[in-house]
């Protein structure tokens, strides 16, 4: 008797450790779907506003933009918050459009470091909310005010300049074969 209550006891204990692990890796894999997530908002937006100048005012526009002859596809549907599990996003506005959003949620995020370089921001924020997730086109980049609505100011986009790079020099024999 007293063996069996020590093996339910044991097993116990391990099931609560296997819910926690199971708890992390949900958290994590919620995480993940986040960063993936959010980022399909800021291309959408940014496809949109290259297409037209002009930033959405729904997620509505993202999903079938009306602007043209031939509609355009920017998002492929209206994804709900991974952190939350509905569609209630916070909109980053200008006025009565929007170029970002982020999460709602004010869970605490696991992930606290190792970001992509375009996601740097999001390094030891408190809450997933302080990941956000948006394009700011040079006109609006250069009028927008910081109030409160970006954690830091965005990076700017890198452009290719070919009379500052350096490109390897060949010649006939490195490449192979020729003469």
């Amino acid at each position: 008797m007293l063996a069996l209550l020590i093996a339910l006891m044991l097993m116990s204990i391990a099931l609560a450790g296997a819910l926690d692990v199971w708890s992390l890796e949900r958290q994590r894999e919620q995480e993940r779907q986040l960063l993936f997530v959010g980022d399909q908002y800021r291309l959408a937006i940014l496809r949109y506003y290259r297409a037209g100048r002009v930033l959405p005012a729904s997620i509505d526009d993202l999903l079938d933009d009306t602007r043209f002859p031939t509609h355009l596809h920017h998002l492929r549907h209206a994804y709900p918050d991974p952190a939350t599990g509905k569609n209630d996003w916070v909109f980053m506005r200008q006025g009565d459009r929007f170029f970002g959003i982020y999460s709602s949620s004010t869970d605490a995020p696991i992930k606290l470091a190792g970001f992509p370089l375009r996601y740097e921001d999001f390094e030891n924020q408190k809450t997933y909310g302080g990941w956000r997730f948006f394009y700011l086109p040079p006109a609006v980049r250069n009028n927008y005010t910081n109030n409160g609505a970006l954690t830091a100011p965005p990076k700017p986009e890198t452009t290719f300049n070919p009379m500052n790079s350096t490109l390897p020099s060949f010649n006939a024999r490195s490449v192979g074969g020729l003469r």
